[in-house]
């Protein structure tokens, strides 16, 4: 079974941040101009990412992967993910990204 354009970006994100690799997954995942949008407020450029996701996945702590439902387009992805994190236990969030070619120009994110 060949992997779709959407799992294969969802999977080298969710890859980097559980290893813990925020500013490269930053680097290879977000264009330089990338917004992320939540529901506090939102983010934009590579700088601010790599700050936001740093201390965004510290403070979950060990992350691990339990669900993920996806739908795509050519150049849009949504995604329901659970996480398993060492702070909260179970996490879910959706999430939905605008994709410039293979990296997220915006992204759209809010935890259940």
């Amino acid at each position: 079974m060949s992997t779709t354009p959407g799992r294969a970006y969802l999977d080298r994100r969710m890859g980097l941040l559980v290893a813990g690799k925020t500013d490269q997954m930053v680097d290879e995942t977000y264009t330089d101009d990338a917004v992320l949008i939540h529901l506090e407020g939102s983010v934009q450029g590579a700088a601010a990412l790599k700050r936001y996701f740093a201390e965004h996945i510290s403070a979950l702590g060990r992350m691990t992967p339990k669900a993920t439902k996806l739908s795509e387009t050519a150049d849009a992805l949504l995604v329901e993910l659970t996480v398993t994190t060492g702070a909260y236990g179970d996490v879910t969030s959706h999430e939905a990204f605008v994709l410039r070619g293979e990296k997220a120009q915006y992204h759209f994110t809010a935890l259940k």
